[in-house]
């Protein structure tokens, strides 16, 4: 009795699986009890006991992987009794998994969640899902376009403390943002920059839990703001100045400037539908629409001032020149016009071609042609006042100097204006400081 006893022990020791043998899948979850009861282990969490951490590793890689790996204390096995088996793959329905959640996920994912879970032979159990996550996320537009943004995804347990669960990561800062690189194949309006991966615990209702804060910091790409709307902004800015160049007689350079002014309120109307609203402060890109549609404007009260300006210098021209004319008409006329009177013929009784008649007759011809003469005179004299006036280099008039002296002025007001201006902008978004 005592030596069978002995022999069965040492085959039970040395007892091994023949090379021959074949091992499936099934024979692992048979041993598992696994296929006979599909809801073992699943409702709590895996620890033989109570007061075992349990440490899940997650980990977040750009474009959309979340892999995530605990220690399920129920499930082990020998890989040299099934044929060197080290890996299976179960539903994910079967065996516990982490309730975590992510604070700043605004909707639920939509993609389908991976089936499967994989366990090893020493209890590790992980997870691959690739998720769609729409987040929310402080959006900081002070710089735009050319503004940074820094996301955070905090992942943390839903009802477990953080002597129950434990999330660590062993991936660092580095190792992610290299690893999201080589995944993220375009990025349209962004740009990728980095991600940093951090490890607090917090307390949420009376409860310490613990959380990784995944950081993601994204770089607009500018290209296409800069193409469609801060060049065609600065090429009206270049218009308006060309525009000191167009003369100031007539409407023209009025209607020019009113136009101009048109068009950039229409780009700011554009701004508005492309510029995010979600910001505490006004962006730079709207002082820069602003401010060039107030130098805009100065320019086009300029041109009103003096127009209104030559309108006044053109009226007190007329003036004079019909004080020369009535001059030299009274200095050759006497000052008093001769307008000889007009005899008129009524109809009376015929009196035949007497004597009388015609001599009436001669005295109202020559009356005429004394009228005629004297109109004749008038015109003569009107158009030697303007010949003399334009062969006479005339000298400028108050209005006209106190117009050359406004135009100087202010065009290089406008010019040093223009620059200090764009030189700002320039300089405000070069620079690190953001809202």
């Amino acid at each position: 009795m005592m030596l069978a006893g002995f022999f069965f022990s040492v085959l039970l020791l040395a007892g091994g699986v023949p090379a021959d043998r074949v091992c499936s899948y099934n024979q692992v979850l048979e041993h598992l009890n696994v296929s006979t009861d599909p809801n073992l282990y699943s409702m709590t969490r895996p620890v033989r006991d109570h007061t075992k951490t349990t440490v899940v590793t997650l980990e977040v890689i750009l474009y959309a992987i979340l892999d995530v790996k605990w220690q399920n204390d129920h499930i082990s096995w020998n890989p040299q009794d099934f044929c060197g088996i080290e890996n299976i793959t179960i539903p994910h329905q079967v065996l516990w998994k982490p309730d975590l959640s992510i604070e700043e996920m605004v909707e639920k994912d939509k993609a389908p969640p991976s089936p499967h879970l994989t366990i090893s032979s020493s209890g590790q159990v992980w997870v691959q899902n690739d998720q769609v996550l729409p987040s929310t996320c402080r959006m900081h537009i002070y710089k735009f376009p050319f503004d940074i943004q820094s996301c955070d995804l905090s992942f943390k347990s839903v009802v477990h403390s953080v002597q129950e669960i434990r999330l660590l990561h062993s991936l660092g800062s580095a190792e992610a943002t290299r690893w999201s690189r080589e995944v993220m194949r375009t990025q349209y309006e962004w740009l990728f920059v980095g991600m940093s991966v951090d490890n607090k615990t917090l307390t949420f209702f009376g409860i310490e839990q613990d959380m990784i804060i995944y950081t993601i910091t994204m770089k607009r790409r500018p290209v296409l703001y800069i193409i469609n709307f801060m060049l065609p902004v600065l090429f009206f800015l270049g218009l308006d100045m060309a525009s000191f160049l167009i003369p100031d007689t007539g409407g023209e350079k009025l209607s020019f400037k009113v136009t101009l002014l048109l068009a950039v309120t229409v780009m700011q109307l554009i701004l508005n539908e492309i510029l995010p609203s979600s910001t505490n402060k006004i962006p730079l890109i709207a002082v820069y629409c602003i401010g060039i549609f107030a130098l805009m404007l100065l320019s086009l009260l300029e041109t009103i001032v003096v127009l209104y300006l030559m309108d006044k210098d053109g009226g007190s021209e007329d003036q004079s020149l019909s004080e020369d004319f009535n001059q030299q008409a009274d200095s050759k006329g006497g000052g008093d016009k001769k307008w000889t009177r007009c005899v008129s013929i009524c109809n009376g009784p015929a009196r035949g071609n007497s004597p009388e008649l015609m001599k009436d007759k001669e005295q109202t011809e020559s009356g005429s042609v004394d009228v005629i003469s004297e109109e004749t005179r008038d015109v003569m004299r009107a158009l030697t006042v303007l010949l003399n006036n334009r062969k006479e280099p005339s000298k400028p008039s108050y209005w006209s100097k106190v117009i050359t002296k406004i135009h100087r002025i202010f065009f290089a007001f406008y010019v040093t204006a223009v620059t200090l201006f764009l030189a700002g902008m320039y300089f405000i978004w070069q620079s690190n400081q953001d809202d």
